[in-house]
């Protein structure tokens, strides 16, 4: 494979990444900053996927293979994935519900209306 196949990965996971920050920064509502903050998260999945990938290798099930006799796929770099979606949606249900609060109390989402939070 060509070196931007390589790439390729770690290239979409900073445009990913770029396109949450960009929409973090123009956000006008706080549920579509919420969302756009979940995009970059998303950003991280990419990213951890491309460091575990290995060509011609398997799942990291040692029971049906003799060990050393082909490669296999790091299952650290899975335990982080799925620990990276957990952490996202636990902060992402989080931010949701303070947003919530914000709307409650407040009446509205527009983060430039909420003069009270300014210091």
């Amino acid at each position: 494979m060509t070196a931007l196949m390589h790439a390729l990965p770690y290239l979409v996971a900073v445009w990913v990444l770029l396109i949450g920050c960009y929409g973090l920064a123009t956000s006008r509502n706080l549920i579509h900053a919420v969302g756009c903050l979940s995009v970059c998260q998303a950003a991280t999945y990419v990213l951890l996927l491309a460091v575990g990938y290995r060509d011609d290798a398997t799942a990291p099930v040692f029971s049906d293979i003799q060990p050393g006799s082909r490669p296999v796929v790091d299952p650290v770099v899975q335990a982080l994935a799925l620990t990276d979606v957990v952490v996202g949606a636990t902060v992402t249900a989080l931010l949701l519900a303070l947003v919530v609060q914000v709307a409650k109390r407040h009446g509205t989402l527009d983060p430039d209306e909420l003069s009270e939070l300014r210091g």
